[in-house]
């Protein structure tokens, strides 16, 4: 089942219960539970606060040395393989 074919018939479904408040109360309650979970789940994602935290680790690590830069005229295709 495709996702328009998936969000098609979540809204024939809830189109059935449209006047039932507390099942769409229900509805809209488990709806949110599993959009936190995606949201959980990406690792992509990060605040701000965890952000500036990183960068400031980064900054510390080129004080310290650690840092690996890219030599004049490498392509990043070249600068990943000699450092990965």
């Amino acid at each position: 089942m495709t996702a328009i074919q998936m969000n098609a018939e979540l809204f024939r479904a809830m189109g059935e219960i449209a006047d039932d408040e507390t099942l769409m109360a229900k509805v809209l309650m488990y709806v949110k539970k599993l959009a936190a979970q995606k949201k959980k789940a990406d690792l992509t994602l990060m605040t701000k606060e965890e952000f500036f935290r990183r960068v400031d680790e980064a900054r510390e690590e080129i004080r310290q040395g650690k840092g690996i830069k890219m030599l004049p005229n490498e392509t990043l295709d070249e600068f990943l393989s000699r450092v990965g």
